[in-house]
């Protein structure tokens, strides 16, 4: 693998030379800027494989394309472990950042696209799908980033996308020929891409006839002239230009997302992945949903995890550890986390495998997993700012702690229990700050909402999936109807 460590992928990432705009300014070295700094250094965990034992088991793996040990994050599910393992691998990386580490969407998207091409080349005689085995091993190689774009701008929802005023609120092709094609449009909300060396591109909605030039998928670097990013705000960002890591509460790492502007943007032919074929276009969807549905399951428990640990440790700098109704909010979140995680390993457990040889989830249980997840996340951050109190919001700042006229006052009147320090007591609690209303709540709670689709894509295909006149049947035959 070309990428092999954290320090290797940083340098990778600042050679890149992009188009990014922070604040409405355009940044040089976006992997630099200390508004995306925490969240690269995130993306390097991903290839961190030496700090803990486990590490090397959960992120490489060998992939069946040439046999090379890769990162799983490149690797095309193979059976049911593979399942298991890419969850797992998700709940040990949420375990070591508490946020998003940014890697998932590239994956899923890769893995989607996978059984995609190979049902498209065989009902239409294209060849999409040698030409993702080949852009696959490339990028196995190179161990690259790879962002899965799927969220359009849409304009107006009631529209189609052939219906729009200006038909560039789906990205679309807008020009052909032998050597490639030309797109126009913009994906928006896209986690970690400023922090990509690659943009996947697929459709955001099942299209239908005369809708041909937005069933597109491809993959472009992310320095390819035309494309821009646009740095999205988070609650409190600014903080992190302040010099305070103590007011950020998690300065070491974050997530980041923008809006990617393809302005004309041209695509090689092999390149290219699906062009046009919008009978296939909603299989895309629909297995790229179920796959990233399930990535919640890993992911968001491993972060879970560190809040059970936050509050833990909460409760013994205020001297309230050993409080009945404490210890059941801690088992209340514990609770809650391991059943986002059961569901998981379930939709991993239960998958199976697809005509061109990978392994998708369970579909039904993928999207439970991912509803729950909409819920949950919340109920534990509630949970949280209980145990902590109200001071989760009216901490004085780390420039008060280095006044030496007022730090005396802090460190007196902020110091709760015997054995910790006020300081210590504050950084905990900025961090609970920063992943229930802060930076942190981006990825934790809003993302646990509307990434990988809005609760109401989960009751929708939980819907469609749940088989109801099969289980009346059930029903009519054991009460003798």
């Amino acid at each position: 693998m070309k990428i092999a460590t954290p320090a290797g992928y940083l340098e990778s990432l600042e050679s890149l030379e992009r188009d990014v705009y922070v604040l409405g300014e355009r940044c040089e070295c976006a992997a630099r800027h200390p508004m995306v700094r925490p969240a690269a250094n995130a993306v390097a965990e991903t290839y961190d494989l030496e700090s803990e034992a486990e590490a090397e088991r959960l992120l490489l793996t060998e992939s069946h394309l040439t046999g090379r040990t890769v990162s799983r994050f490149t690797h095309i599910h193979q059976s049911t472990d593979d399942l298991v393992d890419k969850v797992l691998m998700q709940r040990f990386l949420g375990r070591r950042t508490a946020t998003c580490f940014q890697r998932c969407v590239g994956m899923d998207g890769l893995n989607a696209l996978y059984s995609v091409t190979h049902e498209c080349d065989a009902a239409h005689g294209t060849g999409y799908h040698r030409r993702l085995r080949d852009y696959i091993e490339w990028v196995q190689d190179e161990n690259v980033v790879v962002e899965g774009a799927m969220t359009d701008t849409k304009g107006d929802r009631s529209l189609r996308p052939g219906e729009q005023p200006d038909p560039d609120a789906f990205l679309h092709v807008v020009d052909q020929s032998a050597e490639g094609i030309t797109v126009r449009g913009a994906k928006a909300h896209q986690t970690g891409a400023i922090n990509s060396h690659e943009i996947l591109v697929m459709p955001t909605t099942a299209m239908r006839e005369g809708e041909e030039e937005y069933a597109v998928s491809f993959a472009v670097p992310a320095d390819s002239k035309g494309v821009t990013f646009i740095l999205g705000r988070q609650p409190s960002d600014t903080r992190k230009l302040e010099d305070s890591p103590l007011d950020v509460g998690n300065p070491m790492y974050g997530s980041q997302e923008a809006l990617v502007v393809f302005d004309d943007v041209f695509v090689p032919r092999e390149r290219v992945f699906m062009c046009g074929e919008v009978d296939v276009s909603g299989y895309v969807v629909e297995r790229f949903a179920a796959f990233h549905r399930q990535s919640y399951g890993g992911c968001k428990v491993g972060v879970g995890d560190v809040l059970v640990g936050a509050a833990r440790l909460a409760s013994l700098y205020q001297g309230v550890d050993r409080a009945s109704h404490v210890r059941d909010k801690m088992t209340e979140m514990v609770h809650l986390n391991e059943t986002l995680f059961a569901c998981g390993i379930a939709c991993s457990s239960m998958g199976r495998a697809t005509a061109a040889g990978n392994y998708e989830v369970d579909p039904l249980l993928a999207n439970v997993c991912k509803l729950n997840v909409t819920r949950f996340p919340f109920e534990i951050a509630r949970l949280l700012q209980d145990i902590a109190g109200g001071i989760v919001v009216t901490m004085p700042s780390e420039k008060d702690f280095r006044n030496p006229d007022i730090a005396p006052y802090l460190e007196k009147y902020l110091k709760c229990a015997d054995g910790y320090t006020a300081l210590d007591r504050v950084k905990i609690l900025k961090f609970i700050e920063n992943v229930t209303v802060g930076c942190g709540a981006s990825a934790y709670l809003t993302e646990s909402i509307h990434g990988a689709g809005s609760p109401q894509a989960q009751r929708i295909m939980i819907a469609r999936l749940a088989e109801l006149d099969k289980k009346a049947e059930l029903a009519r035959r054991i009460a003798g109807i």
